[in-house]
């Protein structure tokens, strides 16, 4: 549920790629350290994995919009709410019935560390999923991951601008590479919203500072996806419930008996499972496999978009994109340099 259409794996699994496309070398920034798969953990092949974690990847995606768009169910800070509360009660299920989750004895979560470090965290999280999903009422699917192609530049931009990192001319060019696709995949799109692109906009700023953020904070702390998901679930839970009287009300509880019970526990089920899937994905790929892995599931969503709700993509667009993902590709091998 990294956008909940963004789902929180994918959010973690942008770090461990970075993780794994950087070992050996030096990175600007210390690295949160992926946390490795115990020996009681089910082994599952690269070659099993990487189908179903594109296929959970895409659904979480397409489910959403079918919710926002198709069903009318316009309400994404309760549907993301609804996802967060969901992985809460999954992940704590997983903890006392699996071995899943025992990764949690590698952390030693304190109440000073939970303040400082995972609360900041977790409130740029919540604005990165709300706003990311709010975006799918405005703009298309295919456009809206185009967009998040700009992530590792809004990165790049944090880090150069804190003083974490130098840039060089090949971070520069990448730079210019990604920034130049994403603006003609822009150009291209046909069906344009300001407040579309500014809301997506601000959910790639606010997901980029919370990697930056954590790369920072909890760069000795072993968490894979759904370790992650155990802290951050009810934290970003608590966060929107705030929100939630201030933004849409009681609104979509009333609308909950016309969507039905069934499709909201399969929705937040399937973004569940993609989490799920992202722990065996981080513990059988190399960083260059996760990439790629990455880049194809974006091609076949945006293709998948265009024949499931009928998105309109320009040549100007593939073009773009194209750029923006060879871009995106050069930056995940670069190993930081």
């Amino acid at each position: 549920m990294s956008s909940s259409s963004s789902s929180l794996d994918e959010k973690q699994q942008f770090i461990d790629t970075e993780l794994k496309a950087n070992e050996g070398s030096q990175s600007p920034l210390p690295t949160p350290v992926s946390a490795s798969q115990p020996k009681s953990k089910p082994q599952i092949t690269a070659t099993a994995i990487i189908p179903i974690w594109i296929a959970l990847s895409s659904a979480v995606i397409i489910y959403n919009n079918y919710l926002y768009n198709t069903l009318n169910f316009k309400y994404p800070v309760f549907l993301v709410t609804w996802h967060l509360v969901f992985a809460a009660i999954g992940t704590r299920v997983l903890h006392r019935t699996t071995s899943l989750l025992d990764g949690l004895k590698d952390v030693n979560m304190t109440k000073d560390m939970f303040v400082k470090s995972i609360l900041p965290i977790g409130l740029l999280f919540s604005g990165s999923l709300i706003l990311s999903n709010t975006a799918y009422l405005y703009l298309s699917v295919s456009y809206i991951q185009m967009l998040k192609a700009f992530t590792p530049v809004a990165i790049l931009l944090i880090q150069w601008t804190c003083r974490l990192s130098d840039p060089n001319k090949k971070l520069g060019t990448i730079v210019f590479m990604i920034s130049s696709g994403v603006a003609l995949a822009s150009q291209g799109e046909l069906h344009f919203s300001l407040f579309g692109f500014l809301t997506q906009a601000a959910a790639v700023a606010f997901e980029a500072s919370r990697l930056v953020m954590i790369q920072i904070l909890l760069h000795n702390l072993k968490m894979d996806p759904l370790v992650s998901l155990y802290y951050y679930a009810p934290v970003c839970a608590a966060i929107n419930l705030v929100f939630l009287p201030f933004t849409e009300g009681l609104a979509p509880f009333y609308e909950v008996p016309r969507i039905g019970a069934a499709i909201l526990l399969s929705n937040a089920s399937v973004a569940f499972f993609l989490n799920v899937a992202a722990v065996f994905l981080v513990g059988v790929g190399s960083g260059l496999v996760l990439t790629l892995a990455g880049v194809f599931k974006d091609i076949l969503l945006i293709t998948g978009s265009v024949l499931v709700f009928g998105n309109q993509i320009t040549p100007v667009q593939v073009f773009g994109y194209s750029i923006a993902l060879v871009g995106l590709v050069l930056y995940k091998t670069s190993s930081g340099k």
